[in-house]
């Protein structure tokens, strides 16, 4: 019984290690596939979220995973363009509360 009750402490604790992350990305970030290549890597590394063209050229993102997800998400979208460089930067970064009920990152169009 008790290894049934430290099980069931462990999986509650797995939501609370969960990241969501706020981005606002501006540079070269429009035109270049950048909503594509970000969708393609959080989906590879097990984030959820999604990614959107603003109509001041800049890019907004909700990233969600852990830490490590999200540290492997950068890794390899850095790398994605290591042969074709852009300029960009993430000019706003915040963490904000997890989505529990997403289950992919998705390419959001702007209305």
């Amino acid at each position: 019984m008790r290894g049934a009750a430290n099980h069931s402490e462990h999986a509650g604790n797995a939501p609370a290690q969960m990241r969501r992350l706020s981005i606002r990305f501006i540079g070269e970030v429009q035109g270049v596939g950048f909503r594509w290549t970000a969708q393609a890597r959080a989906r590879e590394n097990g984030c959820t979220g999604w990614v959107r063209n603003e109509p001041d050229g800049s890019v907004s993102m909700e990233l969600q995973g852990t830490s490590d997800q999200i540290a492997r998400f950068f890794g390899s979208f850095n790398r994605s363009y290591s042969r074709y460089p852009i300029q960009y930067v993430m000019d706003e970064v915040e963490d904000i509360k997890p989505n529990t009920g997403e289950s992919d990152f998705s390419v959001r169009f702007y209305r």
